[in-house]
């Protein structure tokens, strides 16, 4: 049986091809807002994070009413290191709308997420966005999107596709490339006709797979799913029983049935198959478990997450200014807050180490754990973090590591320079097209080549340039890439940084503070550019005498220092330092602070 009054559909594309942009102008025509509503642009971003850096980081689910049927929608980041979310919300829908920019066409990301709906099965609705921008490539594009189809093995179904083209900032869609349109109205009913209705069996034992997870302060863990078969009420006993996981099912009684009536959650007493509900009362539920009837525990497959390919070490702060800024500075508070994390995100790998105070944290990418780090900070951690590194594996005794595939969409003079630094960073150029006055450079690079790349590349192509890479596959590893060439400017001594000692400091490189900064011992306050590290005193102060000397007295003129972000930092840390995060600071420092110690250290491991 099918239920014919819903539709359950995914929009999936590469960052910043207008997904928020257009369920915006959904929500808005499906009559979730009223007439008279200020209604803020990309309304589903509501995490602070998501709103600063104009990204979608979790998945997020709503529903847009058309005529009589109910379109429940997920909004999935676009970013490679949050294809996590993307696999796991998959289960959840009947078929996807592929979101494709009118100029840039198909990108790293668009063919990740495609193929992960294309194994599962899933209907799609091509969607051409921004054809109303005046360098549009629409029937090039169009051409690409089926090629890819084509390469990503799709059925005849999957290939007979139909093409939308939209404006989602205009809030209209036309079935014809040159035509205008007027509101939405043709992609609704695309969906409506295109997407199939859930189908289950309403009467027979429930089963319900979750596969979002959210957290309320007053009724705890939320489970986010869609119901597979059966009905599920207010008031019923369950078991939780997982797939994969070899543990007996737990009993559980669901306190709170909610459903999505656009951006908001509304009780309800029952839900039938298809319908995509928040459960709360499930004691332990966790993203993967399925939700059954106590006569017939049957579990529902999760489909496999793919693996992390980049680890860090997550450790409790040491420093001289260890617990002065933070809330939550112990390592049990670290060890919770990380283990909670691994169970809301199923893409992240969480585990022990020798020490109780550190612990091994795998994710997607820099930026995947960058995330991590700053939500963490902002809640009133204090903690340190190393270096990131990817993950070699071993197969039949040969090496190998994570490969990207990086597309490079730069202005053609800048051509040479992004081609010798790939050269440096062991990348392999697969193809090079022209793009009207830009060129699209495709290369096979090793994700740790990539590290610290992105300033260097906007610097390269003065700004102008856009840098996207995802996951490719496991190979052969590519040989030694130089981490970095500079060296630090490490404190000598603790204490406040004052102009006298800073201006002595600048001549040695670029610094990272300024004056009245509290610095100490093994700090690291500036690079070198020369190579290697150099300890400087940015404490040190002006003898005071009775002495004059022409010129003595004039004004110390001090470079702008460098305000080094999350993710810059991140990238600067060589393996022998670390990153020191709290609320109030990040501070860069040697992992071994006094300076005899450090020589000690270096000149045992070179006899080694």
């Amino acid at each position: 049986m099918t239920n014919e009054q819903i539709r359950n559909v995914a929009i999936i594309a590469h960052v910043d091809h207008g997904k928020t942009t257009l369920v915006d102008q959904m929500l808005k025509q499906g009559g979730a807002f009223r007439s008279n509503q200020v209604v803020a642009e990309r309304v589903m971003d509501s995490n602070a994070l998501e709103r600063e850096r104009g990204i979608t980081i979790l998945a997020k689910n709503t529903s847009v009413k058309y005529g009589n049927y109910k379109i429940n929608v997920v909004d999935t980041p676009g970013h490679a290191d949050f294809g996590g979310e993307v696999e796991r919300i998959l289960k959840m829908v009947n078929g996807v709308v592929l979101l494709v920019d009118a100029y840039e066409g198909t990108m790293p990301q668009t063919r990740f997420v495609l193929s992960k709906a294309l194994e599962l099965g899933h209907k799609v609705v091509i969607v051409v966005n921004k054809v109303d921008r005046p360098d549009r490539r629409v029937k090039e594009v169009c051409d690409e999107v089926i090629e890819l189809l084509m390469e990503l093995n799709a059925s005849d179904e999957q290939l007979d596709s139909p093409i939308i083209y939209c404006s989602g900032r205009n809030g209209t869609a036309s079935l014809d490339p040159d035509g205008q349109g007027e509101d939405l109205i043709p992609l609704f009913e695309t969906i409506v006709r295109h997407i199939p209705a859930p189908e289950g069996d309403p009467e027979a034992p429930v089963q319900m797979l979750v596969s979002a997870l959210d957290y309320s302060e007053y009724v705890g863990a939320i489970g986010i799913g869609r119901i597979e078969r059966g009905t599920l009420r207010t008031g019923q006993n369950v078991l939780l029983s997982n797939f994969h996981a070899e543990r007996q099912p737990v009993r559980a009684k669901v306190t709170n049935i909610y459903q999505f009536e656009g951006l908001n959650r509304v009780t309800a007493e029952v839900a039938t198959v298809g319908d995509i509900v928040c459960v709360s009362g499930v004691e332990g539920v966790s993203i993967g478990d399925t939700l059954c009837d106590p006569e017939d525990p049957t579990p529902l497959e999760f489909p496999k997450i793919s693996e992390p390919s980049v680890e860090m070490t997550f450790s409790v702060n040491d420093s001289p200014f260890a617990g002065k800024e933070g809330k939550f500075v112990t390592s049990r508070h670290l060890r919770a807050r990380l283990y909670k994390e691994a169970v809301r995100d199923v893409s992240i790998r969480v585990s022990d180490t020798d020490t109780s105070e550190a612990f091994r944290v795998c994710g997607r990418g820099e930026m995947h754990l960058s995330i991590l780090i700053e939500n963490m900070r902002r809640e009133g951690y204090e903690f340190q973090v190393s270096m990131p590194r990817v993950l070699f594996k071993e197969e039949n005794g040969v090496v190998t590591e994570p490969i990207d595939l990086l597309i490079a969409d730069v202005p053609s003079g800048s051509v040479g320079v992004v081609m010798e630094k790939m050269g440096v960073r062991k990348g392999e150029l697969k193809s090079m097209n022209a793009i009207g006055e830009r060129m699209r450079l495709e290369f096979s690079v090793p994700s740790r080549g990539l590290f610290g790349y992105k300033s260097e590349f906007l610097t390269d192509t003065k700004g102008e340039g856009i840098l996207t890479s995802v996951f490719d596959k496991y190979d052969v590893y590519r040989g030694e890439i130089e981490r970095r060439p500079c060296g630090s400017l490490i404190a000598f001594e603790t204490g406040d940084a004052v102009p006298y000692g800073l201006f002595n400091a600048q001549e040695r490189g670029t610094l990272f503070i300024g004056a009245g900064t509290k610095v100490y011992e093994g700090m690291i306050v500036g690079e070198n550019p020369r190579g290697d590290d150099i300890a400087v005193n940015v404490c040190k102060r002006k003898q005071m005498t009775n002495m004059r000397a022409a010129g003595s007295d004039e004004a110390l003129r001090l470079t702008p220092h460098k305000v080094m972000s999350m993710e810059q930092a991140l990238d600067f840390i060589a393996d022998d330092e670390l990153l020191e995060v709290t609320p109030a600071n990040l501070r860069i420092r040697k992992k071994i602070l006094n300076a005899e110690l450090r020589a000690k250290a270096r000149a045992h491991a070179k006899k080694q």
